[in-house]
């Protein structure tokens, strides 16, 4: 049922029927919304069409947990989608791509168990050369629907892709879905979006790990709830002016199923989401650039200059009296390779194969400690947060009425920053914003476990209304919380936002604070 289905509720005359007709919509959009976020339609979305081509990413298969958790995922899909198609073709892409059947295949039950064993053999591969897979799935006839699942950034751009897609698919009534299977780290939620947009078609993105949860099909049920909100915005204008005890009532019950109803009791949220924090003691984090400062190839003495140095020498040139002239010196090319070095001169090097070979294994070393540093950020609130220092922290935390159905993500981040980063801090305080700003603490307060319990239970109070008030926000936490700014040397704020902020922030951030920003949903157009 459209909003639009419901218009005559704005007559003057507020029919009861009309008023119920408001009311059936509203439990339609929940009933959805339940229905979309249940089983495989919670990984993969909803896939339309009879005869379906499916592109498989082999890196979403990944290994380990992973792997279990794609196929038990796929093996659903089969269950309650795939099985009532009419034609299945399946084609997995990483650098090469590899197809099950060579045409199309009915659907039976054999094929079926087919593509069930096809799928538990599928292993990763490096590459994710999505325009090869494409080239070879649009040469097949009789297709009506193609599903591209995503388990990393592809290799070619989205502007490439989007180009040849839009050009073999025209004339062809092929609907596309573009899903992204727990990569939305690589693949922002807002270039999904694009891509889709620019083919015309359906996207679909979700993250347990994130509880960040996107679709085509989700995002125009929120522009229904936020056309209904608008509507019942005039209908309770025009209740001050008609009053009536009934339909007052009815409208209050409502506005709350509109309020809390979809957008935050249905939304999928990890386990114990609600449950009190489980804080842990973090270790006393550096920044990169302080790690670097012990850990990189400088302070290692391994930078190719500082390696070369003991056996470069500089070409000699001097006056040579019985001559009467200025000779250089020369060297043969067997000896001495010819080397520019950092300041522009040029240097005579020589390395013996077994100082090369011990640089190499130096530096074989200090990469791996670089990717296990890259690992160690990548995880759970440094992913999101970065590693947070300051001894004094400010969090902004964006409820714009944008971000709606990105509230469970919002609260999970925050309370990931709670548990993980912030019990070795001296203070700190948390200010919500859209179009007002509201302040967990009038001001930033000591951190104890209460105080971060108590921080929590806020949060989970927050709902997304307004604008995006970043500039507000701000002067709070700098005119408030940091106004003895110059008596501490640790504190920093940092802004967790989904989008552009209502006012022009050029020059306006924080001047003497540091100041970090992040955006971990990616909203479209924003």
């Amino acid at each position: 049922m459209h909003i639009s289905d419901c218009r005559s509720v704005v007559k003057l005359t507020l029919a009861d029927e009309s008023f119920w007709c408001f009311g059936r919509a509203i439990e339609l959009y929940q009933q959805r919304i339940r229905w979309l976020t249940e089983n495989s339609r919670k990984a993969f979305g909803l896939i339309k069409g009879a005869r379906v081509g499916l592109v498989i990413d082999v890196t979403a298969v990944s290994s380990g947990s992973q792997k279990e958790e794609f196929q038990t995922d796929f093996l659903s899909l089969i269950e309650e989608q795939l099985s009532h198609k009419e034609k299945l073709y399946v084609l997995s892409f990483g650098s090469t791509t590899s197809a099950l059947w060579p045409d199309p295949a009915e659907v039976s039950s054999s094929t079926l168990q087919e593509l069930k064993l096809w799928v538990k053999s599928l292993q990763p591969e490096g590459g994710s050369n999505l325009l090869q897979a494409l080239r070879k799935i649009f040469t097949l006839k009789g297709l009506n629907s193609l599903v591209t699942i995503m388990g990393s950034c592809p290799d070619q751009p989205s502007e490439i892709l989007s180009n040849y897609i839009q050009q073999s698919t025209m004339g062809r009534g092929l609907i596309t879905h573009i899903i992204t299977y727990k990569c939305n780290n690589q693949v922002p939620l807002a270039v999904l979006k694009n891509l889709a947009e620019a083919v015309g078609g359906y996207y679909h993105c979700y993250s347990p790990e994130t509880e960040v949860y996107s679709s085509w099909d989700m995002d125009q049920l929120l522009a229904e709830i936020q056309k209904a909100q608008s509507l019942l915005g005039h209908i309770q204008a025009l209740l001050h002016k008609t009053p009536c005890e009934e339909l007052t009532s009815m409208m209050k019950e409502i506005s709350t199923e509109i309020a809390e109803g979809p957008l935050t009791g249905l939304l999928p949220k990890p386990p114990k989401h609600e449950g009190p924090l489980t804080i842990e003691f973090p270790n006393l984090d550096k920044t990169s650039a302080e790690w670097l400062k012990i850990n990189g190839l400088k302070a290692k003495k391994l930078s190719l200059y500082q390696v070369l140095a003991p056996n470069a020498f500089s070409p000699v040139e001097e006056f040579v009296p019985i001559l009467q002239k200025t000779v250089s010196s020369t060297i043969h090319e067997r000896a001495m390779v010819q080397f520019e070095w950092h300041d522009g001169t040029v240097k005579n090097v020589h390395v013996d194969p077994p100082f090369l070979y011990e640089y190499q294994k130096q530096l074989n070393r200090a990469l791996r400690m670089y990717e296990r540093r890259i690992e160690w950020l990548s995880l759970a609130s440094r992913r999101i947060w970065g590693t947070v220092c300051e001894k004094r922290v400010v969090i902004l935390l964006d409820i714009s009425v944008t971000n709606s159905m990105y509230i469970i993500h919002i609260q999970h981040s925050l309370r990931l920053l709670l548990e993980e980063q912030l019990s070795n801090k001296d203070r700190f305080n948390i200010i919500a914003f859209g179009s007002t700003i509201e302040s967990w603490r009038p001001e930033m307060v000591a951190v104890s476990h209460e105080n971060l319990q108590s921080a929590w239970r806020w949060a989970l109070t927050l709902r997304c209304q307004g604008s995006r008030n970043v500039l507000s926000a701000l002067r709070k936490a700098v005119e408030v919380d940091f106004r003895d700014k110059d008596k501490h040397q640790s504190q920093g704020i940092y802004l967790f936002t989904g989008g552009i902020p209502d006012q022009d922030m050029v020059g306006r951030p924080c001047p003497g604070h540091p100041f970090y920003a992040t955006n971990s949903w990616f909203q479209l157009g924003s």
